[in-house]
């Protein structure tokens, strides 16, 4: 991890499971989900470490902002009206 951070290792097994689909998934093409008449923003992904860096992006998104996001879209039973919703840097790729 970049700076010399130390990773904090998955143990819940719905993370675990997110994190893998989401290694399993990079470099697939993806397209954000748009506002009103814009169209999405077509994109790729690949996975380094404990970080996703998006090809329309120069920041990444890091797996514990992932799993807030997952956690706060089972919260409110995937009823996620937009991508401030799900608040954090890099939800409208989420």
């Amino acid at each position: 991890m970049p700076g010399g951070r130390k990773v904090k290792e998955l143990t819940d097994e719905v993370e675990i499971c997110l994190w893998n689909k989401i290694v399993f998934h990079a470099g697939e093409v993806f397209t954000t989900s748009g506002k009103a008449k814009l169209l999405g923003i077509t994109f790729t992904y690949e996975v380094r470490g404990a970080e996703l860096f998006l090809s329309t992006r120069e920041k990444s998104i890091t797996r514990s902002t992932l799993v807030k996001a997952s956690h706060k879209s089972l919260e409110l039973e995937g009823n996620v009206a937009g991508s401030e919703t799900l608040g954090g840097y890099g939800s409208s790729y989420i």
